[in-house]
């Protein structure tokens, strides 16, 4: 009979170690906000597979469109023999996307993948090559990706050298003692000792970091990047993989702020599970690389695009945008809450429903893994599935399905507020 024991055997046995596994369990069945494992026990996932299931696991509309889809084609690539599915699509993100001004889009496999090429365009339409990035931020785990992203432990341990010209700021989080004056600060010392401003392609930031700790961009952060930019001939990339479709209550994260990208990044949420990734931005600079210079063999496969039609469509349906509003401010709320009784929970922050609750040491003040470990491992024993994200591992952070049913959501927030007693 197979059990989670005996799999969690043969994982081992047969896959590098390289390759790490939070839950000790082994999923077999799923359906919008629940999981059971292979012995029957029921899971509340508010992990989303890392933000990607803002409609839920299984959403019928979007596995009906993938099976639409495999009644005719599952494959052709698309540099090969194109398919309007792709176009239309491409059509769609350049009118949802934020800004008054032509756009293009293209597909790609992983959110990896359309950092890498969203780089790739850069520098081909500056003819520039640095690329100024933030600390804490995460951006992939190829190579360029992890040269990008701002958190050494596990992600760049063991596999440099990474690519050249890419240089890190410090990200401004008041909780740890870093203003917007600062961030700045450090991007003119990195013109005076670094590079030359007239050298750099790109700078690259998540509007609400993801793996760094769901830390919120401040506006006057963005207004500043804006205007350095704009100032040196530098192109803005918002990296949205994490933020996009409906998570921070807009469509797109980058609709708090009151600046525009020339070019953003998507993937996770806009498809539903399936594959799928994105580049959107300002059609001239998209133009900058030559023709054959962008695509891939997978890249926007035929069912990824459809499920990802389908994801818009019940967005649109279901008012999920609205909803993150509702279900994040309940989730707030609580967590507001809890705080009181709660001495070792610092902070409570977020936007829409990307949320995050940080964790530190009332006796030291210094940030504290091991109260966040105590909490995501007390909500895992009651059937509550949570992920942990910070450059100090000390913060929770809520990946619900933005589809889930209030009645399993209050449930999880019980859940929640028992295991916060473990602090």
């Amino acid at each position: 009979m197979i059990n989670n024991k005996h799999l969690h055997e043969r994982r081992l046995a047969a896959t590098p170690r390289g390759i790490g596994v939070m839950a000790n369990f082994f999923i077999e069945r799923a359906l919008n906000s629940e999981v059971w494992d292979v012995e029957g026990k029921r899971y509340i996932d508010f992990a989303g597979g890392i933000a990607v299931l803002n409609t839920g696991h299984r959403h019928p509309k979007v596995m009906a469109a993938i099976e639409k889809q495999l009644q005719h084609f599952t494959h052709t690539c698309y540099q090969v023999l194109p398919y309007e599915s792709y176009v239309t699509l491409a059509e769609r993100i350049n009118k949802l996307t934020p800004g008054n001004f032509a756009k293009k889009t293209c597909f790609f496999s992983s959110g990896a993948e359309a950092v890498e090429n969203a780089i790739k365009i850069a520098r081909a339409s500056t003819g520039r090559s640095g690329i100024i990035a933030f600390s804490g931020a995460f951006h992939g785990r190829t190579m360029m990706g992890c040269a990008l992203t701002g958190k050494v432990a596990p992600y760049k341990v063991g596999f440099g050298p990474f690519p050249a010209e890419i240089y890190h700021a410090p990200f401004p989080v008041d909780l740890h003692g870093v203003s917007v004056e600062d961030a700045i600060k450090a991007i003119h010392t990195l013109f005076k000792s670094d590079i030359d401003p007239k050298r750099v392609a790109a700078i690259i930031l998540e509007p609400v970091q993801g793996e760094g700790g769901f830390y919120v961009t401040p506006p006057a952060m963005m207004r500043e990047l804006r205007k350095l930019c704009d100032e040196h001939g530098i192109l803005l990339i918002f990296d949205e993989i994490q933020t996009g479709f409906g998570r921070t209550g807009k469509m797109f994260a980058a609709e708090h702020y009151d600046v525009l990208p020339d070019i953003m990044t998507m993937a996770k949420s806009m498809a539903g599970g399936t594959t799928l990734s994105a580049v959107c931005g300002k059609a001239e600079v998209m133009d900058g690389p030559a023709p054959g210079g962008l695509g891939g063999t997978y890249a926007g496969n035929p069912l990824a695009i459809a499920a990802s039609h389908a994801v818009i469509d019940v967005m649109e349906e279901e008012q999920l945008v609205a909803r993150a509003n509702v279900l994040g401010e309940k989730i707030t709320s609580r967590l507001k809450a809890a705080q009181t009784k709660t001495p070792s929970l610092k902070e409570v922050r977020g936007l829409g429903s990307m949320v995050a609750a940080e964790f530190f040491d009332p006796a030291t003040g210094e940030p504290s893994p091991e109260a966040m470990k105590r909490v995501q491992a007390a909500a895992l024993e009651k059937g509550l599935i949570l992920l942990s994200c910070g450059v100090y591992l000390n913060t929770l952070r809520f990946l619900y399905p933005l589809t889930i049913q209030d009645q399993v959501f209050d449930e999880a927030l019980d859940i929640l507020d028992d295991a916060l007693g473990m602090a």
